[in-house]
């Protein structure tokens, strides 16, 4: 590929592109990931006896809180205006599956932060549980967070509002 293949990049520079011209228009994005966890720790959230507090509660604040922050994190992303954001778990034997939805109207996508809430919510999780999932070295041999993909990314078409 070249340089001119990709739209932040002219030559040797990068660069925010240039969105102002566009139409707004309703967008949204389904992200999801999942965390691996010991049986012993998954125990703990489902009787909500982790001494942190609500792990799955303290997840979707983390999410939300990320998704309407990604833009000072991920350095070329536009501050776009955030319309709704769902954040849902699904509570396994030894995972959880964390998917966010967040929607926007405006000139630009939202799948950046979808994946930045999505990816906070199971760094949040871990964060809750890391006391319990610590093996005698204090290492995390079983902990894992894995297929972090964007499921759905749907642009309305300008004027079907």
């Amino acid at each position: 590929m070249r340089s001119s293949d990709f739209t932040h990049i002219e030559g040797d520079r990068v660069r925010m592109v240039d969105v102002g011209a566009k139409e707004d228009v309703v967008r949204t994005a389904r992200a999801s990931g999942i965390i691996r966890l010991t049986r012993q720790t998954m125990d703990l959230i489902k009787t909500g006896s982790v001494k942190k507090g609500n792990v799955l509660a303290t997840a979707r604040i983390a999410a939300i809180q990320a998704a309407k922050h990604t833009w000072e994190m991920i350095p070329l992303c536009h501050q776009i205006p955030i319309t709704g954001i769902d954040v849902d778990f699904e509570v396994g034997d030894t995972t959880i599956k964390a998917t966010v939805e967040v929607r926007s109207v405006g000139k630009t996508g939202v799948e950046m932060e979808a994946l930045c809430a999505v990816s906070t919510a199971l760094l949040t999780i871990w964060d809750m549980v890391k006391a319990v999932e610590k093996d005698e070295t204090g290492n995390y041999p079983e902990t894992r967070i894995s297929d972090i993909i964007v499921e759905k990314k749907v642009k309305e078409q300008p004027g079907k509002r």
